[in-house]
């Protein structure tokens, strides 16, 4: 191969990279005697149209870029030799080692390197994010960043390379999206062919874990939410551990959204009380069983059991239904169409004791489960191993609102203060599913946790200020 001349023009020097059905080249240009970098994409036994489909979206997304740290393009053309037919994509040739090559030959990174390496690339996403449409990386890595002229306390100039996995959201809305990236630097999202600007904010603060670290992020442990746990590894402030957090925060809903975000964060030197999310834990003493992952969320509810409302309730339906008991026994004695009336004008008493009666064995031996996965939702009540859905299971594209009303009060009619319990709803389309405090026997703690643990894993926004759907 060396020696090669592509397009008339390219002459090859050297072999830089290769994989199935691609090849990285180092090649001088004939014409102006500069080195550039040459990506092929040849035809084999292995060969997929969805590769050349990446191939053409890289080489039309270089042609549309104007950036100093992002590689020029230069040339496009098909290639028909004997030894090789495909397509080769020329760029300008950035002379430097990647974040990946300083790892493995020994170096190290201070934070305030890794504060100028972070500064350099959200500049260059944040032009990238800023196209119309939008530009999505989707591959952010040590080995794709690249640094050159390192000069005293300045940590070099900063390169984002290799725009092989790059997307663009009118590409996304387009058609079938192609799942890629590199494992442990890729946001849960996009696991599931899912990609927006946050997710190469995610990959970039993996990028940062490592660079702090010299520990590839898939090799730490996670917490229940998938959240890297690398604080302990790395020798890094607070502020700037608690920063790293927010980049790589597994939910989009708390993870820092934009590039300019970003900046702006990281530019606090001293962050106020409310400048990072309050991580809500599962309330000491709770018997709520929560099971989350990448496909589904349960939630269980235990029963209510004895509370000073349940015995209220116990003691009134016992006194409600003996007295609906003495009362129409003793009609039963009367005149054949006094009797009649009088046992149809029980009736209503009857279903509100045999009401009250549910509530209570409800609450000492029913159980309540919320269940979500990546199609449908559903809230089932089960007693004496009998199940029932209400209101039946939705789509769980249909989810739109999650709505956290927690406990507050209000005046009745008479102007005297009610306290209201709190309460989940969950908007899917048409129907509403809802955890309440009051008649589920949930703690307001607890319905704190739950709702944001919902938040997470269905990637929507916490709806504070309520209007039911009739009012809006």
């Amino acid at each position: 191969m060396k020696g090669e001349v592509f397009g008339d023009r390219y002459q090859i020097e050297q072999q830089l990279g290769k994989r199935a059905g691609r090849r990285t080249l180092l090649a001088r240009d004939q014409k102006t005697q500069q080195l550039v970098i040459i990506k092929l994409l040849t035809f084999g036994s292995d060969f997929e149209w969805e590769e050349l489909k990446l191939f053409e979206r890289e080489a039309e997304t270089l042609k549309s870029l104007t950036h100093p740290a992002i590689p020029r393009y230069l040339d496009y053309f098909e290639l028909n030799s004997p030894n090789y037919k495909g397509f080769a994509l020329v760029q300008t040739y950035v002379e430097g080692k990647s974040l990946e090559e300083h790892l493995k030959g020994g170096r190290t990174f201070s934070e305030a390197d890794i504060k100028q390496i972070s500064t350099a690339i959200l500049e260059i996403l944040n032009y990238l994010h800023s196209r119309q449409p939008p530009v999505i990386h989707r591959d952010i890595k040590p080995s794709n960043i690249l640094l050159t002229n390192r000069s005293g306390n300045n940590v070099g100039e900063v390169y984002l390379v290799d725009f092989g996995a790059v997307q663009t959201l009118a590409a996304k809305e387009g058609g079938t999206i192609t799942v890629v990236g590199t494992y442990g630097y890729m946001p849960p999202e996009q696991f599931g062919g899912r990609a927006v600007p946050a997710s190469d904010i995610y990959s970039l603060g993996a990028t940062l874990i490592y660079l702090a670290t010299g520990q590839h992020p898939a090799d730490f442990p996670q917490t229940d939410n998938l959240q890297i746990e690398f604080e302990k590894t790395a020798n890094l402030s607070p502020t700037l551990i608690n920063w790293l957090k927010r980049m790589t925060h597994p939910s989009l809903n708390r993870r820092l959204a934009s590039a300019s975000e970003a900046l702006q964060a990281l530019k606090q030197e001293h962050p106020t009380a409310d400048s990072f999310p309050l991580v809500v834990k599962k309330p000491t003493g709770s018997k709520i069983s929560l099971t989350k992952n990448a496909d589904f969320i349960k939630i269980s509810i235990p029963p209510k059991g004895f509370t000073a409302s349940t015995i209220g309730l116990c003691f009134f339906a016992i006194a409600w239904n003996s007295f609906i008991f003495v009362w129409t026994s003793s009609v039963l004695f009367a005149p054949l169409g006094f009797n009649l009336f009088m046992v149809l004008f029980s009736l209503p008493f009857w279903f509100a004791g045999v009401s009250m009666s549910w509530q209570i064995l409800f609450a000492l031996f029913g159980r309540a489960q919320l269940y979500s996965n990546q199609k449908q939702i559903s809230l089932t009540w089960e007693i004496f191993g009998f199940k029932f859905h209400r209101p039946r299971p939705a789509l769980r594209q249909d989810i739109n609102r999650l709505v956290y009303i927690p406990k507050h009060h209000k005046k009745d009619s008479e102007g005297n203060r009610v306290d209201v319990p709190g309460k989940i709803i969950i908007e899917a389309g048409l129907r509403q599913y809802e955890l309440n405090a009051e008649s589920g026997g949930i703690h307001e703690a607890e319905l704190e946790w739950l709702t944001q643990e919902l938040s997470e894993w269905l990637e929507i926004p916490i709806t504070r200020d309520y209007l039911p759907p009739a009012a809006r």
